[in-house]
């Protein structure tokens, strides 16, 4: 067997890429857990603008910059995929408080954000409630693996 042929099967024990081919396992976790009650427009934007705050605010979230084979370049993403979970309200409330005494990075959407049109509404419509009132409908966290998993324990896979 010639250099270049095992070279071409990664899966091969003597191939130095194999490693670097490997399934990642990351211990970190990013989750987001929306209300069961969103509309699927809602779902989908709660979720756009909720892991939007993770990459500026904890930057070893993402990656690197993508490429495609002629060389045109896009924009980095997260490093690892993002769990979407959903829950009732009392879940919702729940993670909140789990998430805010783990001291966990974490993003949130509140009804009252549906309401708003720009950046600066929304900040104040958040700022305007005590938290133990926010109408939560949406969390995004990021943290060590167990600790997202107690977090959003209670909490079904989205589908």
């Amino acid at each position: 067997m010639s250099s270049e042929s095992s070279e071409s099967r990664p899966e091969s024990p003597g191939n130095a890429l194999a490693p670097a081919l490997a399934p990642v396992r990351f211990d970190t976790k990013i989750a987001v857990l929306l209300r069961e009650d969103l509309e699927p427009w809602q779902r989908l934007n709660v979720t756009a603008f909720l892991v939007s705050g993770l990459g500026p605010a904890v930057p070893e979230v993402v990656g690197e910059p993508y490429e495609d084979a002629d060389g045109v370049g896009y924009l980095p993403m997260f490093r690892q995929p993002v769990l979407v979970f959903e829950g009732t309200k009392e879940t919702l409330k729940a993670a909140h408080g789990k998430a805010l005494s783990r001291a966990l990075p974490r993003a949130l959407f509140t009804a009252d954000l549906f309401t708003t049109g720009n950046d600066r509404d929304n900040r104040a419509a958040v700022r305007a409630v005590p938290t133990a009132d926010l109408d939560l409908v949406g969390l995004a966290v990021y943290g060590p693996r167990n600790a997202v998993d107690k977090v959003v324990k209670g909490a079904r896979m989205h589908h």
